[in-house]
Protein backbone atom coordinates (compact mmCIF):
# COMPACT_ATOMS: atom_id res chain seq x y z
CA UNK A 1 0.00 0.00 0.00
CA UNK A 2 2.89 1.93 1.08
CA UNK A 3 4.55 1.58 -2.38
CA UNK A 4 1.31 2.50 -4.26
CA UNK A 5 0.64 5.92 -2.24
CA UNK A 6 4.84 6.65 -3.00
CA UNK A 7 3.83 6.10 -7.17
CA UNK A 8 1.28 8.00 -7.18
CA UNK A 9 2.70 11.16 -5.06
CA UNK A 10 5.75 10.95 -7.82
CA UNK A 11 3.65 10.77 -10.59
CA UNK A 12 1.61 13.63 -9.65
CA UNK A 13 4.81 15.75 -9.23
CA UNK A 14 6.13 14.77 -12.41
CA UNK A 15 2.72 15.25 -14.20
CA UNK A 16 2.92 18.69 -12.29
CA UNK A 17 6.50 19.54 -13.39
CA UNK A 18 5.55 18.91 -17.24
CA UNK A 19 5.24 22.74 -18.94
CA UNK A 20 5.75 21.32 -22.26
CA UNK A 21 3.00 23.17 -23.69
CA UNK A 22 3.41 26.52 -21.24
CA UNK A 23 3.41 29.64 -23.42
CA UNK A 24 4.16 32.40 -21.38
CA UNK A 25 3.18 35.82 -22.36
CA UNK A 26 5.62 37.78 -20.57
CA UNK A 27 3.64 40.92 -21.58
CA UNK A 28 1.19 40.29 -19.43
CA UNK A 29 1.41 40.93 -15.79
CA UNK A 30 -0.18 38.05 -14.77
CA UNK A 31 2.87 36.00 -16.40
CA UNK A 32 4.65 37.03 -12.94
CA UNK A 33 2.09 34.81 -11.24
CA UNK A 34 2.95 31.27 -13.12
CA UNK A 35 5.87 29.60 -11.49
CA UNK A 36 7.32 27.94 -14.63
CA UNK A 37 7.30 31.16 -16.71
CA UNK A 38 10.00 32.89 -14.09
CA UNK A 39 12.94 32.01 -16.40
CA UNK A 40 11.28 33.28 -19.39
CA UNK A 41 10.74 36.56 -17.43
CA UNK A 42 14.47 36.30 -16.50
CA UNK A 43 15.56 36.22 -20.36
CA UNK A 44 13.49 39.04 -21.57
CA UNK A 45 15.35 41.49 -18.84
CA UNK A 46 18.30 40.79 -20.56
CA UNK A 47 19.63 42.35 -24.37
CA UNK A 48 18.65 40.37 -27.25
CA UNK A 49 22.64 40.47 -28.46
CA UNK A 50 23.34 38.53 -25.44
CA UNK A 51 22.89 34.81 -26.45
CA UNK A 52 23.23 32.53 -23.58
CA UNK A 53 22.48 33.86 -20.54
CA UNK A 54 24.15 32.54 -16.82
CA UNK A 55 22.42 33.29 -13.18
CA UNK A 56 22.13 32.02 -10.05
CA UNK A 57 19.63 29.35 -9.64
CA UNK A 58 16.62 31.47 -7.31
CA UNK A 59 15.55 28.43 -5.58
CA UNK A 60 16.51 28.75 -2.16
CA UNK A 61 16.99 25.18 -1.59
CA UNK A 62 19.92 25.38 -4.39
CA UNK A 63 22.21 28.61 -3.37
CA UNK A 64 25.33 26.18 -4.97
CA UNK A 65 23.32 26.45 -8.42
CA UNK A 66 23.65 28.40 -11.58
CA UNK A 67 21.73 27.83 -15.02
CA UNK A 68 22.49 28.81 -18.07
CA UNK A 69 19.66 29.36 -20.46
CA UNK A 70 19.75 30.97 -24.38
CA UNK A 71 17.91 34.35 -24.88
CA UNK A 72 15.18 32.79 -27.40
CA UNK A 73 12.38 30.86 -26.49
CA UNK A 74 11.75 27.74 -27.69
CA UNK A 75 8.12 26.43 -27.13
CA UNK A 76 7.40 22.75 -26.33
CA UNK A 77 9.58 19.82 -26.35
CA UNK A 78 13.26 18.98 -27.09
CA UNK A 79 14.86 22.56 -26.99
CA UNK A 80 17.90 21.19 -28.17
CA UNK A 81 16.99 20.23 -31.50
CA UNK A 82 15.22 23.23 -31.96
CA UNK A 83 18.43 24.93 -31.29
CA UNK A 84 20.85 25.81 -34.02
CA UNK A 85 24.56 24.05 -34.14
CA UNK A 86 26.05 27.00 -33.51
CA UNK A 87 23.94 28.49 -30.34
CA UNK A 88 23.80 24.73 -29.24
CA UNK A 89 27.68 24.59 -29.05
CA UNK A 90 27.41 28.16 -27.30
CA UNK A 91 25.33 26.75 -24.96
CA UNK A 92 27.30 24.08 -23.78
CA UNK A 93 30.92 26.21 -23.58
CA UNK A 94 28.85 29.00 -21.74
CA UNK A 95 27.73 26.16 -19.11
CA UNK A 96 31.08 24.61 -19.09
CA UNK A 97 33.33 27.70 -18.81
CA UNK A 98 30.73 28.82 -15.69
CA UNK A 99 31.77 25.31 -14.13
CA UNK A 100 34.89 24.91 -14.49
CA UNK A 101 35.06 28.31 -12.91
CA UNK A 102 33.72 27.47 -9.52
CA UNK A 103 33.89 23.71 -9.74
CA UNK A 104 37.10 22.93 -10.92
CA UNK A 105 36.89 19.29 -12.31
CA UNK A 106 34.27 18.53 -9.94
CA UNK A 107 31.43 20.10 -11.73
CA UNK A 108 28.44 18.40 -13.74
CA UNK A 109 25.93 19.51 -16.22
CA UNK A 110 22.47 18.49 -16.41
CA UNK A 111 19.72 18.76 -18.22
CA UNK A 112 16.06 17.56 -16.95
CA UNK A 113 13.88 15.75 -19.38
CA UNK A 114 10.64 17.29 -20.48
CA UNK A 115 8.28 15.89 -18.67
CA UNK A 116 10.51 16.46 -15.14
CA UNK A 117 11.10 20.38 -16.43
CA UNK A 118 9.53 23.11 -13.88
CA UNK A 119 10.65 26.07 -16.12
CA UNK A 120 9.06 26.09 -19.73
CA UNK A 121 11.80 28.19 -20.56
CA UNK A 122 14.72 26.31 -21.65
CA UNK A 123 17.92 25.92 -19.32
CA UNK A 124 20.74 23.25 -18.05
CA UNK A 125 21.89 23.09 -14.71
CA UNK A 126 25.59 23.81 -13.23
CA UNK A 127 26.79 22.41 -10.50
CA UNK A 128 29.46 20.30 -8.22
CA UNK A 129 28.76 16.74 -9.25
CA UNK A 130 27.69 14.63 -6.28
CA UNK A 131 26.42 11.69 -8.27
CA UNK A 132 29.00 8.77 -8.10
CA UNK A 133 30.79 7.45 -11.18
CA UNK A 134 29.61 4.88 -13.05
CA UNK A 135 30.59 2.72 -16.32
CA UNK A 136 27.05 3.60 -18.21
CA UNK A 137 26.66 6.33 -20.62
CA UNK A 138 29.00 7.36 -23.35
CA UNK A 139 32.16 9.52 -23.65
CA UNK A 140 32.85 12.17 -26.37
CA UNK A 141 35.71 14.11 -26.98
CA UNK A 142 34.29 17.65 -26.20
CA UNK A 143 30.81 20.13 -26.26
CA UNK A 144 30.41 20.01 -29.98
CA UNK A 145 29.89 15.86 -29.72
CA UNK A 146 27.25 16.37 -27.16
CA UNK A 147 24.26 14.32 -28.72
CA UNK A 148 20.77 16.09 -29.42
CA UNK A 149 18.14 13.63 -27.68
CA UNK A 150 16.30 12.24 -29.85
CA UNK A 151 13.20 11.89 -26.94
CA UNK A 152 11.95 13.52 -24.13
CA UNK A 153 15.02 12.14 -21.95
CA UNK A 154 17.21 14.85 -20.63
CA UNK A 155 20.69 13.96 -19.42
CA UNK A 156 23.68 15.19 -17.40
CA UNK A 157 27.67 14.82 -18.48
CA UNK A 158 30.74 15.87 -16.49
CA UNK A 159 34.52 15.68 -17.19
CA UNK A 160 36.48 12.66 -17.01
CA UNK A 161 40.32 13.15 -18.14
CA UNK A 162 40.07 15.41 -21.50
CA UNK A 163 36.63 13.46 -22.93
CA UNK A 164 32.53 14.26 -21.51
CA UNK A 165 30.68 11.34 -19.88
CA UNK A 166 27.49 11.67 -20.63
CA UNK A 167 24.55 9.83 -19.26
CA UNK A 168 21.09 9.90 -20.58
CA UNK A 169 17.87 8.49 -20.50
CA UNK A 170 16.03 9.79 -17.55
CA UNK A 171 14.29 12.51 -16.43
CA UNK A 172 15.25 14.24 -13.38
CA UNK A 173 19.00 14.83 -14.04
CA UNK A 174 19.83 17.46 -11.76
CA UNK A 175 19.38 15.43 -8.91
CA UNK A 176 23.04 14.42 -9.63
CA UNK A 177 24.07 17.90 -8.50
CA UNK A 178 25.04 19.69 -4.96
CA UNK A 179 22.06 21.57 -4.06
Amino acid sequence: MLSRIVLIAVTAVTVLADVRNCICDTGSPSAAAVSGCSLCLEADKHPASETIILVRDKDPLKPNRWLALPRARYDGANFLAQMAPAERLLLWNTAIGKAKEVWRDEWGIAMNGDVARRQCHAHVHIGKLIEPENDRGIYVDGPESLPVPADEAGYWFHPVGNRLHVHSGEQNNERTLLK
